[in-house]
């Protein structure tokens, strides 16, 4: 399809404060972050696949599974509060240091296990044919985001819908979400620009079964009913 040379990155920090070691915590007998590794390598787009960690037992397991951790991250990086893009700019600055270079670089968060190598393919095809500076995953959001509003300190709920809002479902507008599972990315807007939203962004739209985030224990528990596909 091309002859680019792409990156994937999968940052998986040890430090996760929500559910402990989150991304090798085993879902369905295996690393939460491998998912995202097999994902990578079905996709055969990318001539490095690397994980970013600041852990040397995530590297190992990492590494098991033939991805490149040549480097770990630092701990300033490692935080959570650190800009994931600074983190994939020190990567890439890495590689150059080692005297490769790439032309795309793809951020592939491992909390999203139910991302497939189709879904990487697909968005890959858009960057390709719409000759893209960036390629973002999005799916319909599961609610409408006109019947969300802020309540006063009272609780007070008069004109907390707009008019319009009291529309049949079916009669609104279709909103999306960023689904976090695919950034693809010039990497000249990645060093250059440092904004990845743009006039040459474009949205993949992913299916939302394929689209679960993994932040809290109950997001676990679903995922890991439709792993096995109940």
């Amino acid at each position: 399809m091309s002859n680019k040379r792409n990156l994937a990155i999968i940052p998986a920090r040890s430090g996760s404060k929500g559910i402990k070691d989150k991304n090798i915590r085993l879902l369905n007998n295996k690393p939460l972050m491998v998912y995202t590794i097999e994902a990578a390598q079905q996709s055969d787009i990318f001539q490095c696949i690397h994980v970013s960690t600041d852990s040397m037992s995530y590297a190992e397991i990492a590494q098991k599974y033939d991805a490149q951790v040549p480097f770990l991250r630092s701990q300033e990086l490692a935080s959570d509060t650190a800009d994931t893009w600074n983190m994939v700019r020190f990567v890439l600055n890495e590689y150059l240091k080692m005297g490769e270079s790439f032309d795309t670089v793809t951020v592939l968060q491992p909390t999203s296990p139910l991302r497939t190598a189709q879904d990487i393919c697909n968005a890959y095809e858009i960057f390709c044919d719409r000759k893209a500076d960036s390629v973002i995953s999005v799916c319909e959001a599961e609610h409408s985001p006109l019947w969300c509003n802020t309540l006063p300190q009272d609780k007070c709920m008069n004109d907390f819908l707009p008019k319009y809002a009291n529309a049949p479902r079916q009669g609104l507008d279709m909103y999306y979400r960023l689904n976090g599972a695919i950034y693809m990315v010039n990497v000249n807007v990645v060093l250059q620009k440092g904004e990845i939203y743009g006039e040459k962004s474009y949205a993949y739209i992913m299916e939302q079964k394929h689209s679960i985030d993994i932040d809290e224990e109950l997001d676990f528990k679903i995922a890991e009913l439709l792993v096995k596909g109940c």
